[in-house]
């Protein structure tokens, strides 16, 4: 019950105030500028990655990351293989409760596949302090295409609640110039 009802209780028949209608039309062009922003930024802005996903099971998944770790594993950290693929293979980073597996070297300027999906729970990939946020889902193979451009050690950070270790759940990447860059 309004306050003041219109006279007529057939208020859909009555005339829109300018005002009203102005807020209307204000309201729907930012609704396309901002459409139209994210586009831009999603293609110019160089922050979001393309990305494509696959339905793929736990084994199928596993059993392609352990196939890159034996095929380029270059040492041990802390138990965890380290891995270093030569440029455009594709690389494959395990999500599971509560670690990142395995430990990934990549050179600077160099172009990489990089596989990523869950063997458990979803967890969220948060590459630091370069901001790549991307969803790791069970059951889907996320793919996207990376091109370090800086050299370091970045840590990976699982940014989605997956349980009682998940303040844990850190992993690493470097980034190493050989010269070639």
């Amino acid at each position: 019950m309004s306050v003041t009802p219109p006279k007529e209780r057939i208020w859909w028949n009555e005339p829109v105030p300018k005002s009203e209608l102005a807020w209307v039309i204000i309201a729907f062009v930012w609704g396309l500028v901002m459409f139209f922003a994210m586009v831009f930024w999603h293609m110019y802005g160089e922050q979001n990655l393309s990305n494509e996903a696959y339905r793929i099971t736990a084994e199928q998944y596993s059993a392609k990351t352990e196939a890159m770790v034996e095929k380029y594993q270059v040492r041990e950290e802390s138990g965890y293989p380290v891995v270093h693929p030569p440029e455009g293979e594709d690389i494959y980073l395990i999500a599971r409760l509560w670690q990142w597996w395995p430990i990934l070297e990549l050179e600077k300027g160099k172009s990489y596949r990089l596989h990523l999906s869950s063997l458990d729970w979803m967890h969220g990939f948060s590459l630091q302090p370069v901001n790549i946020n991307v969803q790791v889902h069970p059951d889907y193979e996320m793919v996207m295409t990376i091109k370090p451009t800086t050299t370091g050690e970045f840590g990976i950070v699982c940014n989605e609640y997956c349980g009682i270790g998940h303040h844990q759940m850190l992993g690493r990447m470097y980034v190493v110039d050989n010269g070639g860059s």
